[in-house]
């Protein structure tokens, strides 16, 4: 069996006028993180740690932000065709750390329904599943609340001649 490691990051602005999606859950909040999809940071960087365990580049080169196909879609649907690759592939998904950096708001009450949700769409156990928040102390444009970004690695395997 072969071990593989991924790393994945993604950062994306806040704006007013969309809504904010963070690990595929819809939180309450006054401004949204502008994209082209749902700009989900959490999910997009799971998803480009996988793919860069596999050796199979990143989100953009699968979900161009130039295809208007992918305009405002669902970042649990690209993580599901993700997800689909690493199973063609012959992968499995053994575990994903993950750290959501953001100044506001809380995101300590929805953790267990981002973990969940993950989970689900990588065929995983929710306790295969971490996540976490931290702010950026105040520091630079994450720390005056401009933007949202996310972390995450991952372990993959396959099984020799997969």
């Amino acid at each position: 069996m072969t071990m593989r490691v991924g790393i994945g990051y993604d950062v994306h602005p806040l704006v007013r006028g969309r809504p904010l999606v963070i690990g595929g859950i819809v939180i309450p909040f006054e401004r949204g993180l502008a994209g082209h999809s749902d700009a989900d940071v959490l999910l997009h960087a799971v998803a480009d740690a996988l793919l860069g365990a596999s050796a199979q580049g990143d989100l953009g080169q699968h979900y161009p932000n130039t295809d208007p196909r992918y305009r405002d879609s669902s970042s649990v649907e690209l993580l599901e065709g993700v997800v689909a690759l690493m199973v063609r592939l012959g992968y499995r998904v053994v575990n994903v750390d993950a750290v959501i950096i953001a100044e506001a708001p809380k995101l300590a009450p929805f953790i267990t329904a981002m973990r969940t949700t993950i989970g689900k769409v990588l065929r995983i156990a929710e306790s295969d599943v971490s996540v976490k928040a931290t702010t950026h102390e105040g520091l630079g444009t994450l720390g005056r609340g401009e933007g949202i970004a996310a972390q995450a690695v991952c372990i993959i395997t396959q099984e020799k001649g997969g």
